[in-house]
């Protein structure tokens, strides 16, 4: 669309025929109805349209100009010259150029001829004034001695001029020379234009408009050695080369607001993109407590939202496009404060381990630490609370420092740069290599839904394997939202992949492992299956030895949500249907892989199988007691099969606690436990005469201390 044009250097959103939204329209036309009332009252004059940087001069002259020359085509009022002064450094060139521009600037026809060879004669014999040192100290009269006396009393400089002058009289029709930008030039380079403009340019019927910002024009002038540093000398100097100020009309802040919209709306259309109410709600607070005062003219709003144009892409669908404005106005108006989130990832974040000392700051001390940070990058004193503001909207302990509440959840919901698994989306203004998009994401889902293969879905359940913590965590954003999952599927994937995840720990301490997450993802999927559909899928998961392990754990986790975690207790309300179901099918494929396991040494035990052993004391405890005890009475010793099932590594908790002892009686009955070990644990504990034999005593030691006392019930 027309008004989406931010990647120029052009008026903005302000078309020749549209809506005039910042008044330029208006004021163009009182400017040329100005230029006339000038002409009418003098023969030439100096102009200048006054504003500050990116306020719009260049839009309101890019009127005036277009409208002299829809006007001059119609052989109708004024010819306009337009000069670019930055790309001439001496007089003599800017001269050449001043007068090929004129002369450009008329009419071809034989009504124009002879004014056009005057004029371009004028230029030739006046461009040596370049090469004369002393120029800035001279007059009009001693300008044109000086040329005589370097062409030997020669007067043909001021010849072509008297010709030159007497041709625009004759024409008798105006011709504005416009240059913009003064203010970007060198000290030397804006005397230059203005000797030109009040000496050699002084032409019957020729007009200047020029534009600038006044402060820093008169700071370049006040570098000159013409000047001086002195502000009054600088100001009279202007007033001595103008004969009219036209200062620009002040952008309103309704016009900010109009401009805004409009830009915004720009955007989101370039991209098939729309704000929800919360969308809304959450942008007009960072606009209106932070922005607006930022974002104050028509450049820094075209600038701003070009930024975003430029860098959406293909990040639009995969994060917050509030987020993702307010940090796009972060890293274009404070790149430096924007590096430091980055620096600070793992801090704004919530993933990084704080020093002790931190755990006890006072919220102001936090907020006092980022004002630090914040100056350190050149965020100016009257900006840092609207930059910590800002960073608050994105990041929770920012926001919680500030005295608001926090859920990193909606963080995580909303793609927002505040959660870990999307931070890295905004800083590299794509979808890393290592991540998924939303699109791919949702359509893995819809394969897994529908049971078709797809290279969505296999590549999700590949990273559901390798990067399993982060996976999980996005399923969950989507159930928390209200997305419809297929659980059934992704139950069936996580059993396939439980023992063979590769995802490093993450969290604290390293104890938030890819078992954990997945345990957690599977008790949530099981609940949103309907209860007559759960032991069959739960049976599927149990097919294989590491997706029994985890369609016990889950069943337990299930049930003791539903006060039915013991499947032996007479306490307890009585067991749903399901439940009983799921137990017998899960214990079938328990004892099924554990077959082989009876006819070796228990020593022999795999580490599936020791897990396996532990996992069914979770289905049906009668079952798991009696095919043990079958086996002690076979090949298995008591001693040796609690060397195996209790690791000596438990330190620094005990090698028997009342959780474990519950554990064991599920598994064993602590009646057959203490009655085969009882010639054991009768004897005195004794000093264990090597190594292998010094944990099998602290095993036979721990439960002298428990015997004689009931296991507490969890």
């Amino acid at each position: 669309m027309a008004d989406s044009h931010f990647f120029n250097d052009e008026p903005f959103l302000d078309h020749e025929g549209g809506p005039d939204l910042l008044g330029h329209g208006q004021y163009a036309h009182h400017v040329i109805s100005l230029l006339d009332r000038v002409r009418a009252q003098t023969e030439t004059g100096v102009l200048a349209l006054i504003g500050p940087w990116g306020s719009g001069k260049s839009s309101v002259l890019g009127k005036v100009t277009r409208r002299l020359r829809d006007a001059a085509a119609n052989d109708d009022g004024w010819l306009v010259a337009e000069l670019n002064p930055w790309l001439y450094s001496d007089l003599e060139s800017l001269t050449l150029a001043l007068f090929s521009e004129i002369r450009e600037a008329l009419p071809k026809n034989e009504r124009w001829s002879e004014a056009r060879e005057k004029i371009g004669g004028f230029g030739k014999a006046i461009s040596p004034l370049g090469k004369v040192t002393a120029l800035f100290g001279l007059d009009s009269e001693g300008l044109i001695q000086e040329v005589s006396n370097r062409i030997s009393g020669d007067t043909s400089a001021s010849a072509a001029k008297h010709k030159a002058e007497e041709a625009l009289r004759e024409a008798d029709h105006p011709v504005l020379v416009v240059m913009d930008d003064l203010d970007r030039l060198t000290p030397e380079e804006l005397l230059v234009v203005f000797k030109l403009v009040r000496l050699v340019g002084h032409l019957p019927n020729v007009y200047y408009l020029i534009s600038f910002d006044e402060r820093t024009l008169l700071d370049v002038l006040q570098r000159s050695e013409l000047v001086g540093n002195s502000e009054p000398r600088a100001r009279d100097f202007l007033e001595k080369i103008i004969q009219v100020r036209l200062d620009l009309p002040a952008f309103r802040e309704r016009d900010a607001d109009i401009l805004v919209n409009r830009s915004l709306a720009a955007v989101l259309a370039s991209h098939n993109l729309t704000l929800t109410a919360s969308e809304q709600e959450r942008l007009s607070e960072a606009y209106y407590r932070y922005l607006q005062d930022r974002l104050r003219t028509p450049r820094a709003i075209k600038r701003f939202f070009g930024q975003v144009d430029a860098t959406l892409g293909q990040l639009t669908g995969n994060v917050d496009i509030v987020d993702f404005l307010i940090v796009t106005f972060l890293r274009t108006s404070e790149p430096r404060a924007y590096q430091l989130l980055w620096h600070h990832r793992a801090e704004l974040t919530g993933t990084s381990m704080d020093l002790p000392s931190r755990r006890v700051e006072r919220p102001e001390q936090d907020i006092d630490r980022w004002h630090t940070r914040l100056q350190g990058a050149g965020v100016a004193e009257q900006h840092l609370d609207g930059v910590v503001g800002l960073m608050g909207m994105l990041f929770a302990p920012v926001r919680q420092a500030l005295g608001h509440g926090i859920n990193f959840q909606a963080i995580a919901r909303r793609r927002g740069i505040g959660s870990i698994d999307y931070f890295d989306r905004y800083m590299v203004f794509g979808i890393p290599d290592d991540d998924l998009p939303e699109d791919t994401f949702d359509t893995a889902l819809q394969q897994l839904a529908d049971d078709t293969p797809g290279t969505e879905a296999d590549e999700l359940l590949l990273r559901l394997r390798d990067d399993t913590q982060r996976i999980t965590r996005r399923i969950q954003y989507k159930r928390a939202a209200g997305t419809p999952l297929p659980a059934a599927a992704l139950l069936k994937a996580a059993a396939s992949h439980c023992g063979h995840l590769t995802a490093s720990p993450q969290g604290a301490l390293g104890l938030f492992t890819a078992d954990r997450a997945m345990d957690f993802l599977a008790k949530d999927l099981l609940t949103d299956l309907a209860e007559p559909d759960r032991p069959a899928v739960l049976k599927t998961m149990a097919e294989t030895p590491n997706g029994a392990v985890l369609a016990a754990r889950t069943l337990q986790r299930v049930t003791a949500r539903n006060g039915s975690e013991n499947p032996e207790s007479t306490q307890a309300a009585v067991t749903p249907d399901w439940i009983s179901q799921a137990r017998s099918l899960i214990s079938h494929e328990i004892a099924r892989h554990l077959a082989p396991s009876a006819s070796r040494a228990v020593n022999e035990l795999t580490e599936p199988e020791i897990t396996l052993l532990w996992a069914w004391r979770h289905t049906a405890s009668e079952a798991t007691r009696a095919w043990i005890n079958q086996q002690l009475e076979e090949t298995w010793t008591l001693l040796d099969l609690l060397a195996v099932l209790l690791p000596p590594d438990r330190a620094p908790f005990p090698l028997i606690d009342d959780d474990t002892l519950q554990s064991l009686d599920a598994l064993i009955g602590l009646d057959a436990l203490y009655s085969r070990l009882g010639s054991l644990l009768d004897a005195p504990a004794a000093d264990p005469d090597n190594s292998q034999d010094e944990h099998p005593a602290r095993i036979l030691q721990a439960l002298r201390e428990h015997r004689g006392t009931p296991p507490v019930s969890g």
